[in-house]
């Protein structure tokens, strides 16, 4: 039981970070941080996600000339989450399969004391052409990585009768 209580508080105090240290993520961490994502379940198996890991300040830099997501540059890692659009058989999922894989990185990042942030500030064609990735691969998100330079606060969250019902839409009641 208490290690479920541990990751289900390592869940519930997961925060977006935008303030990393200038500290790198050593190496065992990163691989364990990616096999998280390796190891994460999707239709029929097919795994269709490919992760590219930007550690090149040069590149960083091209990623983070959007509107809000400055702060890749500052980042030691960003996460390229890209999905194959190819197979038809799991076509429809290939965006929930990826998404699954990238959540299994973040619990993991976060559990090991590695703060992130989710980034759909891109376009994907010029990321696409920057990283060279070929037209049957989708981007579903970057992720960037750090240890957190920044503390925060607890945010406020809608309450459970506002995002749950059961059985029905209109019914509050368990």
């Amino acid at each position: 039981m208490e290690t479920i209580l541990t990751i289900i508080e390592t869940i519930l105090s997961q925060r977006s970070i935008r303030h990393y240290e200038k500290k790198e993520i050593p190496k065992e961490i990163l691989e364990k941080i990616l096999e998280a994502g390796r190891q994460a379940p999707s239709a029929t198996n097919r795994q269709p996600v490919h992760f590219i890991v930007i550690t090149n300040e040069n590149l960083k830099k091209e990623l983070s000339k959007g509107q809000y997501n400055k702060f890749i540059e500052d980042a030691p890692v960003t996460i390229i989450g890209c999905a194959d659009i190819a197979p038809i058989i799991t076509r429809e999922w290939f965006i929930v399969d990826t998404t699954i894989a990238l959540q299994n990185m973040v619990i993991a990042a976060w559990t090991m004391g590695i703060g992130l942030c989710w980034i759909g500030d891109f376009k994907e064609k010029n990321v696409k052409g920057l990283l060279k990735i070929p037209n049957k691969w989708k981007i579903v998100v970057l992720i960037t990585f750090g240890y957190p330079a920044e503390h925060f606060n607890p945010r406020k969250k809608k309450p459970m009768t506002g995002i749950v019902s059961f059985n029905d839409f209109t019914n509050k009641e368990y």
